[in-house]
């Protein structure tokens, strides 16, 4: 277990943007025996949107980010109150939520997130994120794992906040011209030989978002191709920082 850890931070430690955030995180949770993760940053301003690394089915975060879910997901209510680690369950006693607030669990269950475990972190300009590290499992085995693993996961869930906080904050610019983040990520990925439907997947979004992201960068950069787009994002410091 000292390795998995081991391996996050060093994975973290050579991360410069999202994808290689999300690599680090997948690695962690697998080697922890979670296959699913959330990093959620709640927007810091009212119409702003969530920023999410994960690998739920994206089938599902389109639909959750689309219905702004966020503002009634139980999960993330009782994050929003304070600094807390808390497990989670579709199987918890349905008395201790309001309807709306278990059908939201109830249809994440269906994507096979049954259960997990989050932590909450808030800073000191009130802004908060949530890491979920999640299972199909039921909640006994599930919680088995909860009690073998917490502390490593709480140590992985910290270190990994201060990194996204740092780099998801920093301007999305590819030789002096800003892209949005979604467009950012989406030309990463493309640069990573990522097909418009494999960043879907990674990103939670259809794949027609993808490609509309990936022709309004190429817009903005001047080009007419995403390889010319890719040439331009690789030779920017924004990369190489």
């Amino acid at each position: 277990m000292y390795r998995v850890f081991e391996n996050f931070v060093e994975q973290l430690s050579a991360s410069v943007d999202a994808v290689d955030l999300h690599e680090a995180i997948a690695s962690a949770a697998a080697g922890f025996d979670f296959p699913l993760f959330a990093y959620f940053s709640y927007p810091s301003a009212s119409g702003q949107r969530p920023r999410l690394i994960s690998n739920y089915p994206s089938s599902w975060t389109s639909h959750y980010l689309q219905l702004r879910y966020h503002s009634h997901d139980p999960v993330i209510l009782r994050g929003l109150q304070g600094w807390d680690t808390f497990d989670w369950g579709v199987d918890r006693p349905r008395q201790c939520l309001p309807a709306s607030q278990q059908e939201i669990l109830e249809k994440a269950a269906h994507f096979g997130i049954r259960g997990g475990l989050t932590m909450s972190m808030h800073d000191r300009r009130g802004r908060f994120a949530a890491l979920t590290f999640a299972s199909d499992q039921s909640r006994p085995p599930l919680l088995r794992s909860l009690t073998r693993y917490e502390k490593a996961l709480q140590l992985v869930a910290i270190n990994f906040h201060i990194h996204a906080r740092r780099q998801l904050a920093e301007d999305c610019v590819v030789d002096g011209i800003t892209l949005t983040p979604r467009e950012f990520e989406s030309l990463k990925w493309a640069a990573r030989g990522k097909s418009a439907w494999d960043i879907s997947q990674i990103l939670g979004v259809s794949k027609r978002t993808v490609t509309f992201h990936l022709e309004n960068a190429k817009a903005k950069l001047g080009v007419r191709t995403i390889n010319q787009g890719i040439a331009r994002l690789t030779a920017s410091r924004q990369w190489r920082s």
